[in-house]
């Protein structure tokens, strides 16, 4: 557990905690040199406790025999990089959470029928892009009984720092992963599809047929667009939410939080 004191943005090892971008974390080239950064006590403990591993900490000195005392015994010989919380506000480019960063390894990633096969509810996060939007939808998955999260390559990346801080840690704790193609090769795992769009022949959410499937894949479209055309016409399902006051429409957290409530 090394303690390492620094007083310049440029110390050798804290370069991934600043000035490399998401992209450049996340390493497509080599998975297996990919990290990631959490935020927070409360989330770094939730990640610890769900196996994931740790590279580096990054908090100010006032927290390590603080919020981070804890962490630090767990995290055996990784370094701890501490110094002023202006220092590291400025070398991280915003105000720590907490005055605490965990960089993680990122995991392997695993194949749709794994984390697929014992579930009967899944989440489909179709080009979805915002990150707030992205850890919402992950936090409810997570409190309404969603057993995986699926999402297209071109949604935003679950484990970007805000998605996790947004999810309070429940990207840790749902099976997720991402899905090549289309999303109707679900079918083939058992998996009935229910497109959450507005169309001539959407039915409410609340229809008793929907109860009466034994395996459902929730699609939930992008923030304005909503779901491609194709995906609506080949869904098994087509599925509203009802409304008042000619209100058409749900940000797609809340709307993911209503649909996981109602087809738990």
């Amino acid at each position: 557990m090394p303690i390492i004191d620094i007083t310049s943005l440029h110390h050798p090892g804290v370069e991934m905690f600043s000035t490399l971008t998401e992209a450049q974390l996340r390493n497509r080239i080599e998975p297996e040199k990919g990290i990631f950064i959490v935020e927070s006590p409360k989330v770094i403990r939730v990640a610890l406790d769900a196996g994931y591993e740790p590279v580096a900490l990054l908090c100010e000195r006032r927290h390590i025999e603080g919020d981070a005392a804890d962490i630090i015994s767990r995290t055996g010989d990784i370094p701890v990089y501490t110094g002023t919380r202006e220092l590291l506000a400025e070398l991280t480019g915003y105000t720590l959470t907490r005055g605490v960063l965990c960089a993680m390894r990122r995991p392997t990633t695993k194949c749709v029928e794994d984390i697929c096969r014992n579930a009967r509810r899944i989440v489909v996060i179709d080009g979805v892009v915002d990150t707030t939007n992205i850890g919402a939808i992950f936090r409810s998955a997570a409190a309404l009984g969603i057993d995986a999260v699926v999402l297209t390559t071109n949604s935003c990346d679950p484990l970007n720092r805000r998605a996790v801080r947004v999810s309070m840690g429940s990207v840790f704790l749902v099976p997720w992963t991402w899905i090549e193609g289309d999303v109707q090769q679900l079918r083939n795992l058992g998996f009935k599809t229910v497109a959450m769009a507005l169309t001539d022949r959407s039915i409410p959410l609340d229809s008793p047929i929907l109860k009466q499937e034994p395996k459902l894949a929730i699609i939930m479209g992008t923030e304005g667009d909503g779901l491609p055309q194709t995906t609506i016409l080949e869904a098994d399902y087509v599925v509203r939410i009802p409304m008042s006051h000619g209100v058409d429409s749900l940000n797609v957290a809340a709307a993911s939080a209503v649909a996981f409530w109602e087809l738990r």
